[in-house]
């Protein structure tokens, strides 16, 4: 059923006229900033958006909402609600169960959150991504013959991540047990009746997924039935999918923060007696035994020395809104260069998915993306990241100046950052020859089963992730996007934990990315992208979504859905998008493919057909807008509007 728009406030804010001065811009780009900054009427003859109507109601609470990608998942947030806990406990909950059910992550991946402090009146990071292990270089891949690390298996994991950022983030900011919390999770484990989707993800990956002994117990319970290989060999929808080696390990975290409360620890501390547990204790030795077993590189000094962080993010204002993003170990901070750039145009006088407002957005996004690709990297590594050159309100207009107003430039590059922040660029040789395609690089050796590239660009480029959204009345807000371990995950032995894939976010050429080559105890750059908005010095608005390297370009849309256009969330989350191939794909082959352009079905014949005057491959796609999940903080009426789109499976509940 669709839903109507009704009386929803809106998030319109006056139209903001700006000068262009980006120093000396092409005669073109003035043509298009004058065109940009006149006083046509939002919307005359040039259109507006249309998006009046909704497939989903925009979610209506007062006191909580919860919001994932899974119905169940969202339950658990609401059952942990219901408990008395807080957003981060409700939070802590969805993790917990989306992580059981296998939502395009498990608990061997990573995680990504923001969390607004009400007492503190802060955002907060929190960084539980995994690190490289200590065997892990660029020598050993490289002769295992590998170009870059590969997509599955066992050496494709860093250490596990989300159990330790869980377990961080309910110890500081929660006030629940970590046995509450973790209960909806436990239950699931003993079985629940699963979902198509994963269901039939399994069956896909049924050839990758035979091979290891651990993830072919847990995924494939029918092979052995009759004739296996004709029949199917997973689960069937709706039926009771049981993981008791998962279920066993949840219990024992659980029962190490019991023993720690009988001991006379406080809550804070027993709960950090089960990290303790999970990280240097029998779990850890079960984990270590598995990967090695199978080749893998973990070892037991890689778990213990491995920390979550507790973080500042970075932020950059658009308008009037200041935006939050984890920083460079993500791709975070490139939705706020793009939202730099996008300033120095009114966009609605370009009119909504034009093909000129289209084109704008599109080639701020490969500026912002580029400088993505060659300067991003783990932090805590040297040479640091020129992150103050790069959200640099400065450096943005001279991107801006860049741009040429009539045709996509296939071989946008990094910028140089440097002189906006007071230095100069170590890598101005690497940066010279740098080219949107990799170049095919050598290794040596035999590249085997491990080394095959099995997602095709499309999937790798939406690969992986689900988000969270949860907020509550005493001001809490948390944006989570965790990932890792997806299907087909290498399971390690009988801890019923799924391994991270994402050791293949690295590459093993400086000349690709310098900050991002792979080194022991590193952190690969992930695409994982939590946002959140202030304004006024109070929480507006959070949002995530998944899908790989599609993800900051959807909520670079998405916020200016809502701030430029003054859609809700929901509209905002369901709105047609454009996703553009031409940044490097972050997995598999790290492809770049120039001048590629999605955009929805119902984008008008004229519209593709000017689109592909200006120079891209235009192709149609039924949705376009990933699975954005959000909540607005309404501060006028004390209540929330969360939002699911209407691309996957993602819901929420709120009361």
């Amino acid at each position: 059923m669709r839903t109507t728009r009704s009386g929803l406030p809106s998030h319109r804010h006056p139209a903001r006229r700006r000068a262009i001065t980006p120093g000396a811009p092409r005669r073109g780009l003035a043509i298009l900033a004058a065109l940009a900054t006149s006083a046509l009427p939002r919307g005359a003859a040039l259109g507006v958006p249309q998006q009046d109507t909704t497939v989903k109601p925009v979610l209506h609470g007062r006191h909580w909402v919860a919001i994932t990608g899974k119905p169940l998942a969202a339950t658990a947030g609401a059952l942990t609600f219901a408990r008395g806990g807080n957003a981060v406990d409700a939070a802590c909950a969805m993790l917990a169960a989306t992580c059981t059910m296998w939502d395009t992550l498990g608990w061997g991946g990573e995680t990504q959150a923001l969390i607004y402090h009400p007492g503190e009146q802060r955002v907060i990071g929190i960084n539980a991504l995994g690190v490289a292990p200590t065997d892990a270089t660029v020598d050993f891949y490289r002769g295992q013959g590998m170009r870059f690390p590969p997509e599955f298996g066992p050496l494709a994991a860093v250490t596990p991540g989300t159990p330790g950022g869980l377990m961080v983030m309910l110890a500081e900011y929660g006030t629940l047990s970590l046995a509450e919390v973790l209960a909806p999770a436990i239950e699931m484990a003993d079985g629940y009746p699963i979902e198509a989707a994963q269901a039939d993800n399994m069956e896909r990956w049924r050839g990758t997924i035979a091979a290891w002994p651990a993830s072919r117990r847990v995924f494939l319970p029918h092979l052995a039935e009759g004739d296996g290989a004709a029949g199917r060999a997973a689960p069937r929808a709706g039926e009771i999918f049981r993981q008791p080696d998962l279920a066993a390990t949840l219990r024992r975290v659980v029962e190490a923060e019991a023993e720690a409360r009988a001991a006379g620890h406080d809550r804070r501390a027993a709960i950090m007696a089960a990290y303790d547990r999970f990280y240097r204790g029998d779990i850890a030795e079960s984990l270590v035994e598995a990967t090695r077993a199978a080749g893998g590189l973990i070892t037991m000094e890689d778990l213990d020395r491995w920390r979550v962080r507790i973080e500042a993010p970075v932020s950059a204002t658009y308008r009037d809104t200041e935006v939050f993003k984890l920083t460079t170990w993500t791709q975070g901070p490139v939705m706020l260069q793009a939202l730099n750039i996008l300033e120095h145009l009114d966009l609605p006088a370009l009119g909504y998915n034009s093909a000129r407002y289209i084109h704008m957005l599109s080639q701020a996004m490969h500026l912002a993306f580029a400088d993505r690709d060659f300067y991003y990297g783990d932090p805590d590594f040297p040479p640091a990241e020129p992150i103050e050159g790069l959200l640099s309100k400065a450096y943005a207009r001279q991107r801006f100046g860049q741009i040429d107003p009539d045709r996509n430039d296939p071989d946008a590059k990094p910028g140089d950052p440097y002189p906006f922040q007071g230095g100069t660029n170590p890598f101005l040789d690497l940066l010279e020859r740098w080219t949107p395609v990799p170049p095919a690089g050598d290794a040596a050796g035999d590249a085997g089963w491990q080394q095959s590239m099995r997602l095709t660009p499309d999937e790798a480029f939406l690969a992986g992730t689900t988000s969270i959204q949860a907020a509550d009345a005493s001001g809490w807000v948390v944006s989570i996007t965790p990932s890792g371990a997806w299907i087909p995950a290498w399971i390690a032995g009988d801890t019923g934990i799924g391994l991270s894939q994402r050791m293949q976010s690295f590459v093993l050429d400086r000349a690709l990315n310098p900050f991002n080559v792979l080194e022991p105890g590193k952190r690969p750059r992930v695409t994982l992208t939590p946002g959140m908005a202030l304004r006024d010095g109070r929480p507006y608005l959070s949002f995530a979504v998944q899908g790989g390297d599609s993800q900051d370009q959807n909520l670079i849309q998405f916020l200016v859905n809502v701030v430029d256009h003054g859609m809700n969330v929901q509209q905002a989350a369901e709105a047609a998008n454009v996703n553009s191939f031409q940044m490097q794909s972050s997995f598999g082959d790290h492809r770049a493919e120039p001048g590629r352009l999605q955009v929805r079905s119902d984008t008008p014949r004229w519209v593709q057909a000017e689109l592909r005057r200006m120079g891209y491959r235009v192709e149609t796609r039924s949705r376009t807008s990933g699975p954005i999940t959000a909540i607005f903080i309404d501060q006028v009426n004390g209540a929330f509007q969360g939002a699911a789109s209407d691309f996957g499976e993602d819901t929420g509940v709120a009361w």
